[in-house]
């Protein structure tokens, strides 16, 4: 089959994807500098700069309002943000050097995995799908591949952690514009998302592009070894953000059910109260674990999609016949989202301003809408100019004749089945809908009924979410078999930038509505923050729901290349080995979740006997006179999460080593679909039931 032309050329395609990239980076930097514009510290308390007074730049802080001179809060406010800022990057800090060791530990391993195949060989061997050829040698794809799993890594750590840090500058500043009104902390809180949703997209699609075109320079024309090699990026970005998710999430609830369980239930004292010693404790963890673990999370989905159509692509007719503008298909999707993205962040912040309550969250509803309607048209641009009128997919050993128009139907139900998958979040989660209300209601008689329906709940918004994920996976193979499913996950994440900008906003809305208590604000301002941090947590459960619906389908299409990576012609359930494997696999997601959540409890156990040693021997702290011990909490949490983080993490690293050398790969394809079935299941509940019961109990308290 001769080698097809595509509209867009092959050097449009080398300068489009680094543009784009570059664009979504300086956007970024530009949303921050808005931020930045705000100011906290206590000399000045009108707000710098000289913009149009829209945006809220121009106008001084309307001090008459609070009948209160603002420079002694905004002073407090600027203590607490630094305080939230050193306990979240020393918690970061430590993660990043237990993980680190990890991370080496593991590149040797793959090294020592990859090079052992041919005896650490520098010859050049027969290519796996094209025996006809010769391709470069198994050194060569172990020292390769090595290097993308560290280079992926990399990313992941900085893309939380720059996440982390921007959540962290802005807590303060949202609680400050909060004072002029619900629109102007809302539009501060929402472009330091976007910050973080666009320097993450950005800096995972350029680093990708970097690397295969270096990648390039050795491999020359052998494709299938050079995106082979890459895929090693796609398994650094997940295994860090595993990681970062597990540490991050038991360091934010072990301190979240510490400073509830003794200071609202023990000691009547409001959430957020100063005089709790686990307060800073819990506005770190907001930022640790819904931010810097978020951050990575979908990157790593990201990297893992990009990774596995690229890939399966190699083996096609994109690859064979060298392609490169087709081949890069999946890269091109991503750049135009970066700029599908930046048009529709504009909807939030520039030509429509949110002026109450009640329009937050159709404001960021309507984020998801706006993307997906663009992204529809942008990826039917993509798929006209950048992929052939007919080219062949690699399925199963056979090439299958695809036609463009079916790849966009494959990306664009996709992109579809995440916003299903958000909306459906959205009704399970948020307060102004049945569901919720009726967990809110189930209180009165007690927390047994309470907790009865917040799991009824979680169980049943699973119904149509797998329903959304059954249809595109159906769709996209039937269409373009595995490359079908991962260019899905691709639309899903498409995106991303916007997606991650709606999540990164509600621990934002959370931080600093906790700063306002803490500085000791008016009741107006909290409420403020509080209508903010209501739409966050729906907001954030939405953001799990993107990264949940994602990974299951990343997870589908990288089993596929697996399995024919591998040479299984078949997975037959019916063989003893298989069903086993299928059982076992069902079953990890569930040991995972015991490790976790029994790393949690005695994390919080430790916290819940800190802080009540504080109450009952710090004399005057419940008067307000004396000082809690905050460091104190901050220590616990950091150690618990950093030494609970490493068994679950090695459970799911280790699994597929142990099984695959001890049973083979049939129980190992086994165990692998086992673990993708069951563990969709219960993210998707358990992250329902979590943001249910959080804005039932928002619901009660307004």
């Amino acid at each position: 089959m001769e080698a097809a032309t595509t509209i867009l050329p092959d050097i449009g395609t080398e300068i489009l994807i680094p543009v784009c990239a570059v664009i979504g980076i300086g956007f970024a930097l530009i949303q921050w500098v808005l931020v930045a514009k705000v100011k906290v510290n206590g000399k000045s308390s009108s707000v710098g700069g000289g913009v149009d007074g829209k945006n809220g730049y121009a106008e001084s802080l309307i001090e008459e309002e609070e009948g209160i001179n603002d420079h002694s809060v905004v002073h407090r406010c600027a203590e607490i943000q630094n305080a939230i800022s050193e306990g979240a990057t020393s918690f970061l800090f430590t993660e990043y050097q237990y993980v680190g060791v990890f991370m080496v530990a593991f590149a040797i391993l793959i090294f020592v995995f990859l090079g052992s195949v041919e005896g650490f060989s520098t010859k050049s061997q027969a290519c796996t799908y094209d025996s006809s050829k010769m391709c470069k040698p198994a050194l060569a794809t172990a020292i390769f591949s090595t290097i993308s799993f560290l280079l992926g890594a990399v990313t992941s750590v900085i893309s939380g952690f720059l996440g982390m840090k921007i959540a962290t500058y802005s807590n303060a500043r949202t609680t400050l514009e909060a004072r002029k009104g619900v629109g102007k902390a809302f539009i501060v809180a929402f472009r330091s998302g976007a910050v973080m949703g666009f320097l993450l997209a950005a800096n995972g699609l350029l680093v990708l592009y970097i690397a295969i075109n270096l990648f390039k320079l050795y491999y020359g024309d052998d494709w299938e070894g050079l995106f082979e090699a890459i895929t090693g990026y796609g398994l650094g970005g997940s295994s860090m953000a595993l990681f970062g998710r597990v540490g991050g999430g038991i360091y934010t609830k072990a301190a979240d059910v510490g400073a509830d369980l003794v200071g609202k239930v023990e000691r009547n004292i409001p959430e957020d109260d100063p005089r709790n010693p686990a307060v800073i404790a819990d506005n770190v963890g907001d930022n640790v674990g819904d931010i810097a673990g978020m951050g990575s999370d979908l990157f790593g989905s990201y990297a893992e999609s990009s990774c596995a159509a690229l890939v399966v692509a190699s083996i096609s007719s994109f690859g064979v016949n060298h392609e490169f503008t087709a081949m890069l298909y999946p890269l091109l999707i991503s750049s135009v989202g970066i700029l599908v993205c930046l048009l529709t962040t504009l909807f939030a912040t520039d030509f429509f301003e949110v002026k109450a309550v009640k329009e937050i969250e159709p404001a960021l509803k309507k984020q998801l809408v706006i993307s997906t309607v663009l992204m529809t048209i942008g990826i039917a641009l993509v798929s006209w100019v950048a992929l052939p009128s007919t080219f062949t997919i690699f399925n199963f050993g056979v090439q299958k004749e695809v036609q463009s128009w079916q790849l966009f139907l494959c990306v664009g139900v996709g992109l579809w089945a995440g916003l299903i998958i958000g909306f459906v979040t959205e009704y399970y989660t948020s307060n102004a809908y049945s569901p919720v209300q009726d967990v809110a209601d189930s209180c009165r008689t007690g927390a047994a009924t309470n907790v009865i329906f917040g799991l009824a709940l979680g169980y049943k918004s699973v119904i149509i979410p797998i329903f959304a994920i059954a249809i595109s996976i159906f769709v996209s193979f039937s269409f373009a078999a595995m490359y079908g499913i991962a260019v899905a996950a691709l639309g899903m994440l498409s995106t991303i930038a916007t997606g991650l900008a709606i999540d990164a906003y509600g621990p934002i809305s959370d931080n600093a509505g906790g700063i306002a208590e803490m500085a000791g604000m008016s009741h107006r301002i909290r409420e403020r923050t509080d209508a903010l941090d209501a739409a966050g947590n729906t907001t954030a459960a939405i953001g799990k729901g993107f990264a949940i619906g994602s990974a299951a389908l990343v997870s589908l299409a990288l089993f596929g290349a697996f399995v024919s990576r591998a040479g299984v012609a078949t997975v037959d359930v019916l063989t003893p080995k298989v069903f086993i494997g299928l059982l076992v696999g069902a079953m990890l997601p569930y040991w995972f979740s015991a490790m976790t959540m029994k790393s949690v409890g005695s994390a919080a156990l430790k916290m819940v006997e800190e802080v009540r040693r504080q109450f009952n021997t710090i004399p005057g702290l419940m008067e307000g006179t004396a000082k809690p011990d905050y460091a104190n909490c901050v220590k616990i949490s950091t150690d618990a999460s950093i030494k609970e983080m490493i068994p679950p993490g090695a459970l799911v690293m280790l699994t597929p080593l142990i099984v695959g050398t001890l049973f083979g790969v049939e129980t190992l394809s086994g165990v692998l679909a086992g673990s993708l079935v069951s563990g969709v299941q219960i993210a998707i509940s358990a992250s329902n039931t979590g943001g249910a019961w959080d804005n039932a109990k928002k619901y009660i308290e307004v």
